[in-house]
């Protein structure tokens, strides 16, 4: 995500500098944008999806060590 904001962040750059900027240049920059804020909600989904993931792991590893457990004794 850091490069992402990276990218954008010298693409704006680029963009105040230019003498004789182009009148599709704002649409262009509006619409990476958008596409950024996509795919960043999408990795927060994600993220959600994968801790929710993990905890299913981590509980049945609880559970069967739990069971384990009592099958040892």
């Amino acid at each position: 995500m850091k490069r992402i904001l990276l990218g954008l962040f010298l693409l704006v750059a680029s963009l105040s500098f230019a003498q004789t900027p182009q009148p599709d240049q704002e649409q262009k920059l509006l619409a990476l944008i958008k596409e950024i804020q996509t795919q960043q909600a999408q990795m927060t989904e994600n993220q959600a999806k994968i801790e929710t993931k993990l905890a299913d792991v981590s509980e049945t590893i609880r559970v069967a060590r739990i069971l384990a457990g009592k099958i040892g004794k």
